[in-house]
């Protein structure tokens, strides 16, 4: 291997686009120069938020980014969905400090991607020694790549890394041309009860997708009620701010994918998704009334038929969620990788995972025979 330099940036802002972005590439929004960037301009990352931007970067031969991990340093586990608030206790009770801990991740977004941003494919094992010598150097306890690609798993185990898997449900796109075609594969007990959820949600409201240009400020003032409604009963306090969605309907409005329902011209809900090259990521809902089956509207079945309309493969439709199963999200398998430099720690908490993973297992079988397609028609975990 040639010889390179790894460093440490100041923030993602503090790397050109063009450079970032040739390593990130496009399909993944989450990674992607804007979104990250947002996050900084829109102090929702900094500051007090116990997120640090520290992107760690591998220099090749031309002096410019070769790799990039977008690393940060955390003071505290919220906003990352691999919960290791266990882990924490238990180093901390051993007379340990856990925190601060370097997280490579896209900030409050279990959204499954590349946490190691290759130009130059050779570069991998680079980045991931400099990612532990960052650890290392500072005397952070550990190092957490979360929701990394299934393709650098290999990567991660190759250098030492404990890998740990999740379960998250996703909706594949099997060449339909409508929702009634995706409709068509299910067992019709199923196909029935979601016409009847469809038909309930929608009655006396209008949903509007819009997109780009078409999201004005007074869009992003509705959203931002149905957002703060859901952060603080999920988290106690919204992970973003109002400039972050202002931000990303400037850099990125041509990803952002705004679907609202309305009652007499007024939103009383909306679903915030982005979009990539072959998927559709939802990520934020909210509402002001309680209407039924609303959610499942806005976040699920309308998300399929965008992505059908879109010629898109994927929903992916956030974290956890076991009713997605009968709205026809199958189980699929999530990654993440951690450095845990001090051995005795490591041991235990390599056992641990060794049963977490049996444990995975099995659900994911279990959950396997639950989704609502015919015999022989079924969606393939991933």
């Amino acid at each position: 291997m040639n010889a390179v330099t790894a460093r440490i940036a100041q923030g993602v802002t503090s790397i050109a686009a063009a450079d970032w972005e040739a390593c990130s590439g496009t399909a993944n929004p989450f990674v992607g120069h804007a979104f990250l960037s947002a996050l900084e301009a829109s102090k929702s990352v900094g500051g007090r938020s116990g997120w640090q931007a520290l992107p760690v970067v591998v220099d090749g031969p031309d002096g410019k980014p070769a790799g990039i991990a977008p690393a940060y340093a955390k003071s505290h586990s919220q906003g990352e969905y691999v919960f290791d608030q266990g882990w924490a206790d238990a180093w901390e009770r051993a007379g340990g400090q856990y925190y601060p801990k370097l997280q490579i991740a896209a900030p409050f977004s279990p959204v499954p991607g590349p946490r190691l941003l290759l130009r130059d494919r050779e570069q991998a094992p680079a980045l991931i020694a400099a990612l532990e010598a960052v650890t290392d150097q500072s005397g952070l306890s550990s190092a957490h790549a979360t929701f990394i690609d299934p393709d650098e798993v290999a990567l991660f185990e190759a250098a030492g890394w404990l890998i740990r898997q999740g379960t998250q449900f996703h909706w594949q796109n099997d060449g339909y041309a409508s929702f009634d075609d995706f409709l068509a594969v299910l067992a019709s007990r199923k196909r029935k009860a979601i016409r009847k959820e469809r038909a309930a949600a929608v009655e006396g409201l209008t949903i509007r997708h819009l997109i780009g240009a078409e999201i004005t400020p007074e869009h992003w003032d509705a959203f931002w009620v149905f957002y703060q409604d859901t952060g603080s009963r999920k988290w106690g306090q919204p992970y973003l701010t109002r400039g972050f969605f202002d931000q990303i309907g400037k850099t990125m409005g041509d990803r952002v994918l705004l679907i609202l329902a309305e009652r007499e011209g007024v939103p009383i809900a909306g679903a915030l998704n982005l979009i990539g090259d072959d998927t559709l990521y939802g990520r934020y809902w909210g509402a002001t009334e309680e209407v039924p089956f609303l959610h499942f509207e806005l976040c699920y079945y309308q998300a399929i038929d965008a992505a059908i309309a879109r010629g898109l493969k994927t929903v992916e439709a956030g974290a956890q969620g076991e009713h997605k199963l009968a709205r026809g999200y199958a189980p699929v398998a999530t990654y993440s990788a951690h450095y845990i430099p001090d051995p005795s720690f490591r041991r235990a908490i390599a056992d641990y995972l060794v049963r977490e993973r049996e444990a995975v297992a099995e659900q994911q079988e279990y959950l396997g025979e639950l989704t609502p397609f015919r015999r022989g028609e079924q969606q393939q975990p991933g």
